[in-house]
């Protein structure tokens, strides 16, 4: 992973932290000292849910699946360019 794409990873994440931030959502975006970035947001339960940004063939995606989740579920990632983004983590994590 070049440092370039590390900076627009995170400057992806800020973005949609800001965003979701606005809509009253808790986040806290951690930098770790290796590793990726990954933003985490507070559901109205107190349930946490890490989001990361991931590079694809389509462009850039939020994905907010489990560490440990091995397949690309359709329902658990969007688009990072899409319009509506914070509107559609909001209502996936508060769901």
């Amino acid at each position: 992973m070049t440092a370039c794409e590390q900076c627009e990873r995170f400057d992806r994440l800020a973005r949609l932290a800001w965003e979701l931030h606005s809509l009253g959502i808790r986040v806290s975006l951690g930098v770790p000292l290796t590793g990726r970035p990954v933003l985490e947001v507070v559901s109205e339960s107190g349930a946490k849910v890490h989001i990361t940004a991931i590079r694809r063939r389509c462009g850039w995606v939020f994905s907010w699946r489990p560490w440990w989740a091995r397949l690309w579920r359709r329902d658990k990632w969007v688009v990072a360019h899409a319009a509506n983004v914070a509107d559609i983590i909001a209502a996936e994590v508060n769901a």
